[in-house]
């Protein structure tokens, strides 16, 4: 665990229990990608203010219990925004944020995909394939080994069958215990809740 995310001493915390799976891709899927619909664009980040990267953090991993970067201090996530290794891409839709994904290429020839989301409103509109597929071809437009990504039971349930119908596959499995501060604000489900701590 990174120390910048440990509970504070007393702090209320909620334990959670998740299984973490990691998954990989050695090169470009032969699948046909949907279409973005016409009102979608994916724009590229160049420049992403903390604030700005917060509230789109915030709000696309509020369901899915995203709580690390909450926790990490903005002059530590204002320099990992600044590395040119990090690529954020924001998908809008008829102008207005729907999701983003957020590519990490500090382990190349590897590129991790740290984040991928959809906010609510966008979810079951058929959009998180394409936008699953805007990634991957980014990645491998460039000399690359291979991509990661990894998921875990906490995630939307379509998660893990989106990238494995992508064509990556599951390298391991690892169960994991998350002492998540109250502070955060988050609606723990009760099939993740472990003992109190």
């Amino acid at each position: 665990m990174f120390d910048y995310a440990r509970a504070r001493p007393g702090e209320a915390t909620d334990r959670v229990l998740v299984t973490v799976t990691f998954l990989r891709l050695d090169r470009k899927p032969p699948v046909t990608w949907r279409k973005m619909p016409e009102n979608a664009v994916l724009e590229p980040m160049r420049r992403m203010d903390v604030a700005t990267y917060r509230d789109l953090y915030d709000r696309v991993g509020q369901d899915w219990l995203w709580w690390l970067r909450r926790m990490m201090p903005d002059d530590m996530l204002g320099r990992l925004l600044a590395d040119p290794a990090i690529a954020v891409q924001v998908l809008r839709m008829d102008g207005v944020v729907a999701g983003f994904f957020e590519l990490d290429a500090t382990p190349w020839p590897d590129v991790n995909l740290s984040y991928f989301g959809l906010l609510p409103g966008a979810i079951g509109k058929g959009i998180g394939f394409s936008l699953l597929g805007a990634a991957i071809e980014q990645v491998f437009a460039g000399p690359v080994r291979g991509m990661t990504v990894n998921t875990c039971t906490a995630d939307h349930p379509r998660a893990l069958p989106n990238y494995q119908r992508a064509g990556f596959r599951i390298v391991r499995q690892i169960n994991e215990v998350w002492d998540i501060p109250r502070r955060l604000g988050f609606v723990v489900p009760e099939r993740l809740r472990g003992a109190a701590p």
